[in-house]
C-alpha cells in the first residue's frame, strides 16, 4: 500500500490535517502518517475545532517525533512549509512541499482558510496516489528515488 508522510516541526496542525484528510479520502487504498522534527505536547485546540466542523475528530491524535524508519516505509513525503528542509532527512524520496501558514496562534476563521487549502491540496495528492491513470510524482517535474 503506498504511504505518504506529511511532515512539520511541531506535528501538531497542518500535517494533522492532511494525515486525516488523506486517510478519509483514499478509503484505505493508499495512506498516510504525520510527524514533527520537533513535535509539540498536544495537537493544536483550534485545528481540533476546524475539523470536527467537517465531521473529523482529531483529538485523540498525538503529535509525533518523526524517525528515520518513517521515512524509509513512505513512498512520498510532503513538508508543510515551516522550514524543515534543514532538519528534515526526507531527501531520498519524492519530497514536495506545501508552503503553508503556521495555524498556531490564529483565529479560527484563518485555520479554516488553511484547513480548506490543505483539504484541496490532500485532494488532489490522493487522486494521484490512488487512482488508477493518475499523474505520477514524476510527473510534476520531481525525480523518485
Amino acid at each position: 500500500m503506498k504511504t505518504v508522510i506529511f511532515v512539520c516541526v511541531h506535528n501538531s496542525g497542518r500535517s494533522q490535517m492532511a494525515e486525516a484528510f488523506f486517510n478519509r479520502l483514499a478509503e484505505g487504498k493508499a495512506r498516510a502518517i504525520s510527524a514533527g522534527t520537533r513535535p509539540a505536547v498536544h495537537t493544536d485546540r483550534t485545528v481540533v475545532v476546524a475539523m470536527k466542523e467537517l465531521g473529523i475528530d482529531i483529538s485523540l491524535q498525538r503529535p509525533k517525533l518523526l524517525t528515520f524508519e518513517m521515512l524509509e516505509k513512505a513512498d512520498h513525503a510532503i513538508t508543510m512549509g515551516c522550514g524543515v528542509e534543514e532538519t528534515c532527512p526526507a531527501s531520498f524520496i519524492p519530497t514536495e512541499d506545501w508552503r503553508l501558514d503556521d495555524p498556531e496562534g490564529k483565529s479560527l476563521e484563518e485555520v479554516r482558510i488553511i484547513r480548506d487549502t490543505i483539504k484541496a491540496k490532500v485532494e488532489a495528492l490522493v487522486q494521484e496516489m490512488v487512482v488508477p491513470g493518475g499523474r505520477s510524482a514524476t510527473a510534476h517535474g520531481e525525480t523518485s528515488a
